[in-house]
């Protein structure tokens, strides 16, 4: 998307003139009991001042008052600003996660992942104004976008499980990483799209998506091309020495086991 001023904030159909999200799916900070959230409270507080002011004009104590928290309230639930923003991705993954998806078991996986990310747009949609300036302004921020990778990382994992498409196995991170790269594309799309059919949105997810697929079909040629090669380089691995293999002492096996990290 090409650089452009700041924009301004403008209406949408998915929020009210006070600027605060009207979504059924966020429920402005509540709880499922219709109690208030202070997680939520204060997602939605964020995004109520980013869609009227700059994002770095935005202090935590800002964001504090207009939830209607102290300082070391925020502070027990967030450690950052960012942090914040990232909560928003939750809020979304509720939403779209919680939608009945029944009725796409029997579609093409291409269709299914089309509809569960247009459904990820739609409850973004309350949102757009405050997105809307916050990607103009993390848009030269390196750090700031590879720190929101990975929490998109985490949240597509859940889409692409909600589309049915399996995500373990050697091109499992492929797969979610592809993803993520093909909503952000989109969501630069969606951003200027004013037009309430989101022709041209769609339009580009679809590209995207298909894209997407042929990158996948020719990353499985060449893990099947290179399954030899692998195979030889295991047998090589197992030849060692055999004083490399001794049995490991007391607490190195937990040391060594890559699953001991997670």
């Amino acid at each position: 998307m090409d650089t452009a001023p700041e924009p301004t904030t403008g209406g949408t159909s998915g929020s009210s003139t006070s600027g605060k999200p009207d979504s059924a799916e966020s429920q402005a900070g509540k709880s499922h009991s219709g109690k208030p959230n202070p997680r939520e409270a204060a997602v939605e507080a964020l995004m109520r001042l980013a869609a009227e002011q700059p994002w770095n004009d935005i202090e935590v104590g800002d964001i504090a008052r207009e939830a209607g928290l102290s300082l070391a309230e925020l502070r027990d639930l967030f450690p950052s600003k960012g942090a914040v923003l990232g909560g928003l991705s939750r809020i979304i993954d509720r939403a779209v996660l919680e939608a009945d998806t029944s009725d796409l078991a029997e579609e093409p996986a291409r269709e299914r992942l089309f509809d569960v990310l247009m459904r990820r747009l739609d409850a973004m949609t309350p949102y757009k104004p405050a997105l809307r300036r916050i990607a103009f302004a993390l848009r030269g921020d390196p750090l700031s976008m590879l720190a929101l990778n990975g929490v998109a990382l985490n949240s597509h994992r859940y889409m692409l499980a909600a589309a049915g498409i399996d995500t373990e196995g050697p091109l499992g991170r492929l797969k979610i990483q592809g993803t993520v790269i093909a909503f952000s594309r989109t969501v630069e799309v969606w951003l200027d799209d004013e037009d309430p059919a989101l022709a041209r949105t769609m339009a580009k997810l679809d590209r995207e998506i298909r894209r997407g697929e042929t990158i996948m079909e020719r990353a499985d040629d060449a893990r099947r091309l290179t399954a030899p090669l692998r195979a030889l380089g295991r047998a090589l691995l197992e030849r060692r020495p055999r004083r490399d293999r001794t049995e490991p002492r007391d607490g190195e096996a937990e040391e060594r086991d890559p699953a001991a990290a997670i």
